[in-house]
């Protein structure tokens, strides 16, 4: 007859909890920056900064151009809509009345975002374009082939 080791089992389970939490853990080390993620990108033309900010509308996307770095802004406005949050509503199960949506889970955010990425090389401003598809920023900025102005605004297509 063998015997059961009870505090074997929980040594176990602590163990296969130690390395779930290391696979975490691994993926939490890169420093996530606020606001939106970015790709810079340098060619032999230029450079292309590429961001993600699904959900926006093209009109409220800011892109600047400084003399050393680009920022990004963009405001996404709550679509204030009448009704009730579920946590607030009775505790009843009864239908929210006709026209009245009552939220079950409210997880989209609102707000603005903001970034400021420095340009790893001199850029020029003129040429600089930016586009808009499908939640993707694109931002093609030619390099400086002669010292230009600071600060210019550039228009989202």
């Amino acid at each position: 007859m063998t015997r059961r080791d009870p505090f074997g089992e929980i040594e176990n389970l602590f163990e296969r909890m130690d390395q779930e939490l290391e696979k975490l853990g691994a993926g939490l080390e890169r420093p996530r920056s606020p606001g939106t993620t970015v790709d810079v990108v340098e060619t032999a033309d230029g450079l292309q900064v590429i961001a993600d900010l699904p959900g926006f509308d093209p009109d409220a996307i800011d892109v600047e151009l400084h003399e050393d770095a680009l920022t990004i802004g963009a405001t996404r406005e709550e679509i204030h809509e009448t009704g009730t949050d579920a946590d607030e509503a009775d505790a009843s199960e009864e239908a929210p009345e006709s026209g009245t949506p009552r939220y079950h889970r409210r997880e989209r955010r609102y707000g603005s975002v903001s970034r400021r990425i420095p340009l790893p090389v001199a850029v020029e401003a003129d040429g600089t374009t930016a586009s808009y598809d499908d939640g993707v920023l694109t931002v093609s900025l030619p390099k400086r082939t002669e010292s230009a102005s600071s600060g210019h605004r550039i228009d989202v297509e």
